[in-house]
């Protein structure tokens, strides 16, 4: 059975590149059925097991918080801090399966690119709350996506940076973009994957995900001109509109008591 970073990588060379099964065979050194049978089976190769419980997922939640509150946090203080008694290996184990979530994203890189080449993504976060239903009204993430050439861009509100809520929001954006672009660059949002060097590794949920869309994945380590990025401006557009509208929503209102009295669904 393939690896699904070469199920992923087969089916982007020939849905975006348009390789042919014949190259892509030469290149991985496959079988030719095993190429097609990469192509035309959506779903990822997996093992199927039985799935059995662990001794440190009644501590997932302590580890969770440690790391929230100090993502680079060696395996060993969140050991001494939850009272873990057991072996580190399996707690070792778990803390690299959360450490991407935790993580601060990279810079990412900007450049000019042919149509329905590249597209960029990254999370934004509203400056002002914006209210939802009970509560206090919180500041949600919201995935943003922008089309390098004609700056076309979509977003949409998660609950949180979990990879499930990212690629969530991704394949909603995705909607309103009406299409994939052949590479989105990624600014090493820790949900999705990380670079360390000249190494990358993409979380398996991102994988599959890249892999039935047939998408190229760049994760990008440096700043280059960040200020005329088309991800930037589409930011600093939302972070203005959203600026502006709270201001008018707030002189009609009178003050911030009336916030939840209106609706931001409009803009």
């Amino acid at each position: 059975m393939i690896r699904v970073e070469e199920w992923a990588e087969i089916r982007r060379l020939h849905l975006a590149e348009g390789r042919s099964i014949r190259a892509i065979t030469r290149e991985f050194g496959l079988a030719r059925n095993t190429v097609r049978s990469a192509i035309r089976w959506e779903p990822p190769p997996r093992y199927e097991r039985a799935r059995r419980g662990s001794i440190v997922d009644a501590v997932d939640d302590a580890i969770r918080r440690e790391l929230q509150a100090c993502p680079t946090m060696p395996t060993t203080v969140i050991a001494e801090r939850i009272g873990w008694k057991r072996g580190l290996t399996v707690l070792r184990e778990r803390v690299r399966e959360l450490w991407p979530v935790y993580q601060p994203p990279d810079p990412y890189q900007c450049t000019e690119y042919r149509p329905g080449e590249i597209g960029q993504w990254d999370v934004w976060f509203p400056p002002v709350p914006i209210p939802v239903e009970g509560g206090e009204p919180p500041i949600f993430p919201v995935w943003v996506g922008v089309l390098g050439y004609s700056r076309v861009s979509a977003a949409w509100m998660i609950p949180s940076r979990e990879t499930h809520d990212v690629l969530g929001g991704h394949w909603l954006c995705l909607e309103q973009l009406g299409g994939v672009p052949r590479m989105s660059v990624y600014d090493g949002e820790g949900a999705l994957g990380q670079r360390r060097g000249p190494t990358v590794r993409l979380t398996d949920a991102f994988q599959c995900f890249r892999g039935v869309l047939g998408m190229g994945v760049r994760l990008t380590s440096v700043r280059m001109g960040a200020g005329g990025c088309p991800i930037t401006l589409a930011k600093t557009s939302l972070n203005r509109g959203i600026e502006l509208l709270h201001h008018q929503r707030m002189g009609v209102g009178g003050g911030d008591e009336n916030l939840n009295d209106f609706s931001y669904d409009e803009y």
